[in-house]
């Protein structure tokens, strides 16, 4: 199964942006599906954005036009470009791979089995 490690995130102020890594290792990521989720505190952890084995992507609609995300097979990294960062998007945000259940939303966090360890990202207003 994968592994991955999440980097990048730190504080950044209202309006601004961050890059966030994940670090693969255990698979070829160009042959998985993977996503990106947040949990803001006292709050369930929601689907931000996900990249498929074809590098379709997609966004939650609070995202949408801010976020990209992308990833370099040469390294085996996916990343997450967020411009215009709000301070309630205020999170610890992880990364997630290997669908175990293939009828679910891609932005369901029940789709996967190998999760990040997390990164915080703080927006203050």
């Amino acid at each position: 199964q994968v592994q991955l490690v999440e980097s990048g995130g730190g504080s950044v102020e209202s309006g601004g942006s961050a890059t966030l890594s994940c670090a693969a290792s255990g698979s070829p990521i160009s042959m998985i599906s993977m996503a990106w989720f947040r949990q803001p505190p006292g709050k369930e952890r929601e689907g931000v954005a996900a990249i498929d084995r074809n590098g379709r992507t997609s966004y939650a609609e609070s995202v949408e036009g801010r976020f990209t995300v992308s990833r370099d097979s040469a390294l085996n990294t996916m990343y997450l470009q967020m411009n215009s960062l709000k301070p309630e998007e205020t999170a610890i945000y992880y990364c997630a791979a290997w669908v175990k259940d293939f009828g679910l939303s891609d932005l369901d966090p029940r789709r996967y089995s190998a999760w990040g360890q997390g990164t915080q990202v703080t927006v203050s207003s």
